[in-house]
């Protein structure tokens, strides 16, 4: 018989309720196979369900699976951040006070915490350098745009395979009305920035048929790998915020910190539902 196990749908990168990107985490996952965890992850209904356990290693304090309505990944952020409130509100205590080291399929990754503020140091990329001028050429067409507008362009993949281009305004972002049929297993992000004296610095967006996804509300994953691109080549600062999720009606906010030489993605994280699930 399945037994109540302790459960929290989590509010990740937004200060408004109800306005970030929804994970939810089923805490005390001791016990579940995989099998199990796909299929509450795929009854859940959201991009991302995870799973907390206990750590196999004595450097963690929690280890966490993350699985999509197609399997397992080794990475994501939004579910990394929402993963460690869950876990901070359900009595976790960090060995070391102020950071949370977190083990999964990616290996340890380690978060911050200051009051609400949750951050993870961005993982490195499994790919980078200049997208090739085919698979660009691709993106643009499916994009609707024009090459000329895309004023640079990188492979900034951390796991799942994200490319992005930057076009040089907000406003070509957010007009954007892509068609992604032609290309069906993209995983593309697009930035660009806000004129001066805006709330954020730039603007991004990302589109994910690959996962399923046609575009994702706000994304840990490929901020994490856009702010390593953009401050490693000085398009950035070393401290910016970012806003996503806007043509979607969402308010998401990431902040983009580097200190020494580390990326770190943070947002607000807060549980809007709370009580058990039957696993």
């Amino acid at each position: 018989m399945p037994s109540p196990r302790p459960f929290a749908q989590v509010d990740v990168f937004s200060r408004e309720p109800y306005r970030g990107n929804p994970v939810a985490v089923v805490l005390e996952a001791e016990g579940l196979d995989d099998e199990q965890m796909l299929r509450i992850a795929q009854w859940t209904n959201l991009s991302e369900t995870t799973f907390l356990l206990s750590p196999t290693t004595a450097d963690a304090d929690y280890r966490l699976r993350i699985f999509t309505q197609a399997g397992e990944i080794p990475f994501a952020g939004h579910p990394t951040l929402g993963s460690a409130r869950a876990w901070l509100d359900h009595g976790g205590e960090p060995r070391n006070a102020g950071t949370i080291v977190q083990e999964c399929g990616a290996g340890l990754v380690e978060l911050r915490h200051d009051d609400s503020l949750l951050s993870f140091a961005a993982p490195p990329t499994t790919r980078t350098g200049p997208i090739e001028d085919d698979h660009l050429a691709s993106i643009v067409s499916a994009l609707g745009i024009e090459a000329h507008q895309v004023i640079d362009h990188h492979w900034v993949d951390n796991g799942p395979g994200w490319a992005a281009v930057r076009l040089s305004t907000s406003a070509e972002v957010l007009a954007l009305d892509p068609d992604f049929s032609r290309l069906p297993g993209a995983m593309v992000g697009v930035v660009g920035a806000h004129p001066s004296g805006a709330a954020h610095d730039f603007e991004i967006r990302a589109f994910a048929p690959g996962a399923n996804v046609a575009e994702d509300p706000v994304t840990g994953s490929l901020n994490a790998s856009v702010a390593q691109w953009l401050t490693g080549t000085g398009q950035a600062p070393h401290r910016y915020t970012v806003a996503q999720g806007t043509r979607l009606g969402r308010a998401g906010e990431i902040v983009v910190t580097v200190e020494d030489g580390r990326v770190w993605i943070g947002g607000e994280a807060l549980a809007l539902v709370r009580g058990t699930v039957l696993a």
